[in-house]
């Protein structure tokens, strides 16, 4: 029997998942703040959408559903591609950040995925 995370249904299952990350790209793609992030991502960003809800589906306790597409996400691989640094790490969670609130979500739930999120894109950053 698949155990489902709190997370994954205290957002909503896969239709708050696809509210978060449809309000992210909404963000990144019409925030001069996020200039920089905006431009490592290609100019239609269905794929890039597609690829984040089935990634968080799995990351936040839901259904594996980016493991069944692709294999182990090998994040940080998977990102060396892409200059990552302070710049980039801070926009990509200012959008994050904004998607979270226009969800809606509990103050105790939102700081938690901020806190889970920010370690991650930390850990993707490779350049100084």
């Amino acid at each position: 029997m698949e155990t489902i995370n709190p997370h994954y249904e205290n957002l909503g299952g896969e239709p708050g998942i696809r509210k978060l990350v449809e309000a992210f790209y909404h963000i990144m793609d019409t925030d001069p703040m996020a200039t920089r992030i905006r431009q490592l991502h290609p100019e239609d960003l269905s794929s890039s959408k597609e690829k984040l809800f089935m990634f968080l589906s799995g990351w936040l306790g839901g259904p594996p559903l980016y493991i069944e597409a692709y294999g182990h996400p090998r994040l940080r691989q998977r990102h060396l591609p892409f200059p990552i640094g302070d710049e980039e790490r801070d926009q990509w969670m200012g959008c994050m950040h904004q998607a979270l609130e226009q969800c809606g979500l509990d103050e105790e739930l939102k700081q938690q995925l901020i806190g889970s999120f920010s370690k991650t894109a930390d850990f993707l950053r490779n350049k100084k």
